[in-house]
């Protein structure tokens, strides 16, 4: 047979049910999800199963050949012959209908719900004709969630987006779209970008080509286990490995558990590298206490700390490109503590020092703890950083659809918990940057989304009425989770010494 894939001769046709197997990439048709319900697919890959599979792959075909040739004996026909009849083509088929499994992309899905399935999930009479997943697959450009455009904003908590540190080279000056200048009120969450200004239409299409088909399917990082979202490009080595083991300490990844055991067994420091600069008690949904931390980790000094997790980062971030130099970026860990030690629960990173007034280049907050609140803490924590150092800030663009979200609640409940409480008879846009330490251009997007803003006379005119304000801070959410500025201790990175 010839190679199972999208190029190639191609592995030799059967038929079942009327349709040639293995199917083609790029075929259309229904899946059936978790939920066991059916939802319309596109096959991205197709691979043979594992090898390990095949004895009993060769034992169920020769169990249902065996039971046809039963069934054509009752009928009083003759074992073995038809080849060319449907009962000839089913058993003719079995091998390929069990051999081979698909990569398949759900139309209404966020690429990360992509996943391998067998042909047992397929609804193999929905497939679409050629004609018909022409005009589909043309229609699905323009809609929410196509591959080759923005992706589904259903499913999922995450705070993940932006631009990964080991992403880009951060040169902002690459024609990266995110970093132009937009007119005030025009960053509208709803209109924030694909993620992938930064790419021109051939690299993109590479980078689509080369991530299409996670490399690995789940990983483990302390007690828990998390399936994977996207493509993170792991040395060769790890290449058919679809677990790995985190040592949650220093982030340093494993083939199998035994290895990541006999790691654990040599490591002493219970925390990731670098200082601790907050510690605070909180209660819980539950009404129970958890001790939160955040690290600050100095990619400098700590490379391959950062690296690695940068590695991990991936596999819950799309669209990035991977670089390894992470000397120009500081990392700040969260951290869950206990009788055991430090336990990371999500990240942001920022660069030493940002031109554009940058105070955040990459959040993610593991799969493990997401919905818990923390990804607003992150968020929270950023701009107490920048009111440390005296400076309003933005996050990088673009914002990814989950990020926008987060963004926009946590703007939302700050600014106007500000009007809300401010004393004087006035306030303006600048008044409240510079309480908030929000970017002027964030604060009037905001307003203007809550409708508390009007352009009046050549000026922004705030009007907030004491209802609407409550109604508006309520919609944003529960914020658990906030920095006290107290229990904050830091001094802001000296930028002399980058060198």
């Amino acid at each position: 047979r010839g190679k199972a894939g999208a190029g190639g001769e191609g592995p030799e046709k059967r038929m079942h049910q009327g349709v040639a197997l293995p199917l083609d990439v790029g075929t259309r048709l229904l899946c059936q999800w978790r939920d066991g319900k059916y939802y319309m697919v596109k096959i991205i890959e197709r691979r043979k199963k594992a090898r390990e599979d095949d004895d009993d792959l060769f034992d169920f075909a020769a169990d249902d050949k065996a039971a046809g040739e039963d069934k054509k004996k009752a009928a009083g026909g003759k074992a073995g012959d038809g080849a060319g009849s449907g009962d000839g083509d089913a058993e003719m088929a079995l091998e390929v209908v069990d051999d081979y499994e698909y990569y398949v992309d759900y139309d209404k899905f966020n690429r990360r719900m992509d996943e391998w399935v067998s042909l047992s999930r397929l609804d193999l009479k929905s497939i679409r004709g050629k004609e018909e997943q022409a005009a589909k697959g043309k229609k699905g450009d323009k809609k929410v969630g196509g591959r080759g455009g923005q992706k589904r904003r259903s499913h999922g908590g995450h705070d993940a987006h932006l631009i990964d540190p080991l992403a880009m080279k951060h040169g902002h000056g690459a024609g990266n779209g995110p970093h132009n200048s937009n007119p005030i009120g025009h960053e509208d969450p709803a209109h924030h970008g694909e993620g992938h200004e930064e790419f021109s239409e051939h690299a993109l299409q590479e980078h689509e080509e080369f991530t299409k088909v996670k490399n690995i399917h789940s990983i483990e990082l302390g007690k828990y286990e998390m399936e994977t979202w996207y493509f993170s490009p792991f040395p060769k080595e790890y290449n058919n490995c679809s677990r790995m083991y985190f040592c949650e300490f220093d982030f340093a990844f494993f083939k199998t558990k035994r290895q990541l055991q006999r790691h654990m067994s040599k490591v002493k420091m219970l925390h990731p590298p670098g200082d601790e600069i907050y510690r605070s008690t909180y209660k819980t949904r539950t009404g129970g206490d958890v001790t939160l931390c955040f690290f600050e980790v100095d990619g400098k000094k700590e490379k391959i700390f950062c690296q690695n997790l940068c590695y991990l980062a991936k596999l819950f971030l799309d669209h990035k490109t991977l670089f390894y130099d992470v000397d120009l970026f500081l990392f700040y860990i969260l951290c869950e503590v206990d009788e055991r030690g430090c336990h990371p629960v999500g990240y942001f990173s920022k660069e030493k020092q940002s031109e554009e007034g940058y105070n955040l280049a990459c959040i993610l907050m593991f799969p493990s703890h997401q919905r818990k609140g923390y990804g607003k803490l992150l968020i929270s924590f950023s701009y107490e950083l920048s009111k440390k150092e005296n400076k309003m800030g933005t996050p990088e663009r673009p914002l990814s659809d989950l990020g926008a979200v987060s963004y926009y609640s946590y703007w939302t409940y700050t600014i106007l918990n500000v009007l809300k409480t401010y004393k004087h008879d006035s306030i303006s846009v600048m008044d409240i940057a510079e309480i908030t330490a929000i970017r002027q251009q964030d604060v009037i997007s905001t307003l203007q989304r809550v409708n508390m803003i009007q352009y009046q006379k050549g000026q922004h005119v705030i009007c907030a009425a004491p209802e609407l304000l409550d109604r508006h801070i309520k919609e944003a959410g529960n914020f658990r989770y906030l920095v006290d500025p107290n229990r904050l201790i830091w001094t802001p990175y000296q930028h002399n010494e980058l060198k």
